[in-house]
């Protein structure tokens, strides 16, 4: 899926959880940054082409080991550990991020190294998830008006 849609899906599930949270703000910093780090692993994308990206992207190919729940849990568990106030949210961004893409025909490996594959029909910005984007976008102004009022 294209950044923009990963971000309409993760700003839906901050709006949801915005009220429950403890500190909104870091919060959203930390699901909406999450969100970006799966594509780390490609320099076709805003965050791969940044030189910390360089480096994972010697040891690991497009939609591998960084695209995975098991590099989601390790780096959770990580943060549940030693900064515990962000591994929720790392945790809703980054795992927001590989369900949107296991929709798409080229899908992800969930339990790398397992090598099995979850993958959906889904062509990356194509018409239905255009339509994807816009319904999720909706949702959002429609959450947000509704937190407001």
């Amino acid at each position: 899926m294209q950044l923009k849609t990963h971000l309409a899906i993760t700003v839906f599930a901050i709006i949801l959880f915005f009220p429950i949270v403890n500190n909104p703000v870091l919060f959203a910093i930390v699901a909406l940054f999450a969100t970006f780090i799966p594509d780390m692993d490609t320099p076709f994308t805003k965050i791969g082409n940044k030189k910390i990206s360089k480096v994972a992207q010697v040891f690991t190919s497009h939609r591998g080991f960084i695209h995975s729940l098991t590099f989601c849990l390790l780096i959770s568990i990580l943060l549940a550990v030693f900064i515990p106030i962000l591994a929720f949210s790392f945790f809703l961004g980054f795992s927001l991020h590989l369900l949107a893409d296991s929709f798409t025909k080229m899908g992800i490996t969930p339990f790398w190294p397992y090598s099995r594959k979850a993958q959906g029909v889904l062509n990356t910005g194509g018409v239905v998830e255009k339509g994807i984007f816009f319904i999720f976008i909706f949702l959002d102004l429609l959450f947000v008006m509704a937190y407001l009022f």
